[in-house]
Parts: C-alpha cells; structure tokens; sequence
C-alpha cells in the first residue's frame, strides 16, 4: 500500500513541475486525493458492495470533481493533472504511466452491458479536453490532442488530433511529403505570423489556410519579380518602386496573441 503511494507521489513530481514537496502533493493534488479514493471504491466494488463503493465514488466526485466509477481498472503511476471535470467510466480499463488532464472524459457510445468503454495502453497522454469514447484500444505511447474526440483505435505512439479524431503523420513523413514546409516557413517569419503555439505535430485547420495563404503570397511574390526583371528589360522603371516595409509593430498583436495562448497551453 505504501510503495504504491510513494510511486504515486514520485509520478506527481515527475510530470508537474509545479509540484514542490511530498506535503503539498499529498494535501493539494485532487487527482491523488481522486486515484486513492478508487482504489478503496474500486476493492468494495469487486468485493461485491456495489452501493457503498458507488456511494464513495460520488463523495470523490463531491470533493475533487474527478468522476471514477468503481468498476475501472486503473493501472500504477497514474496521473490527473489539474482533473476538474474527468469522467471515467465503468468498463474502462488504463494501463500504467497514463496521464489526463483536465476535461477528459473515458467514455461509452451504448447503452448495452459489457465493454462500452475504452482502454488505454501504457504511457497514453490524453490532453485536455478530450473525449475518448467507445469499447477500443489507445495502444501503448499515444498521444490524443486536447479537445479531440476519438472513436476509433489508435496504434501505439500516434498522435490524435482535431474532431473526429484523425492521426497524423510523423513530423520527417510530413516534410518529406510537403516540400513547400520550409520555404512556407521563412516567410511566415518573415511577416511575423505566428500559428498560435500550434507545433508541427499538432496541426489545425486555421494553421493549414494560413500556410495556404504563404504559399500563395510567396508565389505572387516570385511572379512579380520575374515581370519587374522583363519590364526593366523594355526599359520601364516603375518596378525601381519600393514595396511598403513591414512593420513589426503592425504585427505586435498577433505576437502577443501567441505569447499568451502559448503560456496557457505550457500550463
């Protein structure tokens, strides 16, 4: 009992920097108070005193506002960060080293007995917000993006994003396959564009028109070049005009968008 509570807390300081000593975690974490308030639940449960361990669950809930049902199997080493508003449910099963954040629900798409819920391998991160629902396996090491919706299984050490969920290739297969990723880049630093703390790993749509849009404005870009060059050849000089500078100041906004959606996404 004691050697899971010590792997439990050391779990803490190895995935929230924030965690500063053994008294804090143990008084502070309600997903700890939520994992140890199971394990008591889920042993009533299987000792057959369905009503005390259900009872029990939902004073859980009442306290630290993390939902377990009694009847999840719950592997070592787990790990709610924050937790306000996880809902696991009754058939789910998660392996060891998983890690929720806050807003995740293990959820059942029927009402019929038996597996309904979904099962996640070892070393799943399932980011804030998601909805993983359905009787199938998230395999060992993937990652489900926050506020994806999954339905289908995901192989080991994919990565899970948008609504539905899709999984998304691998950062070298995607530069392989776009050839424009780094010429896209350098002009979106050039103008100061920033995708909102959105990593090459974990694309989105908006992020996708506005390298859209780079390409194009890199495009007209060239293209104006190469008439400037022939109507200096006909001895037309109207191309000797400076385009308008861009300014960093113009842009500022945007920047400080970023800045401040990164920093909420680090938290």
């Amino acid at each position: 009992m004691f050697e899971r509570l010590r792997e439990d807390v050391s779990s803490v300081f190895h995935r929230d920097p924030a965690a500063r000593n053994t008294f804090e975690v143990l008084t502070c974490y309600p997903g700890l108070h939520a994992l140890l308030i199971h394990r008591l639940s889920h042993w009533l449960w299987n000792a057959g005193f369905k009503w005390l361990a259900r009872f029990i669950s939902t004073l859980a809930r009442w306290l630290t506002g993390i939902e377990i049902h009694p009847g999840a199997r719950i592997g070592r080493r787990f790990f709610i960060d924050h937790g306000l508003g996880v809902v696991i449910g009754e058939t789910t099963e998660i392996g060891d080293d998983v890690t929720l954040y806050q807003g995740v629900t293990l959820g059942g798409t029927s009402w019929n007995k038996g597996k309904r819920h979904p099962t996640l391998g070892d070393g799943v991160v399932v980011g804030a917000g998601a909805k993983v629902l359905g009787p199938f396996t998230v395999e060992a090491g993937a990652k489900v993006g926050s506020n994806a919706v999954v339905t289908k299984a995901v192989p080991a050490g994919a990565t899970v994003v948008g609504i539905p969920g899709r999984i998304i290739p691998p950062r070298d297969q995607r530069a392989a396959e776009d050839p424009l990723q780094a010429r896209r880049k350098a002009m979106a630093e050039k103008i100061g564009f920033d995708a909102y703390g959105v990593t090459e790993d974990m694309p989105d749509p908006v992020a996708r028109a506005m390298g859209g849009i780079l390409d194009h404005l890199h495009a007209v870009d060239a293209r104006i070049g190469v008439m400037c060059e022939g109507l200096k050849e006909l001895g037309i000089k109207n191309c000797d005009n400076a385009l308008p500078e861009l300014k960093d100041e113009d842009f500022e906004a945007v920047k400080e968008s970023g800045s401040a959606r990164k920093g909420a996404e680090a938290e």
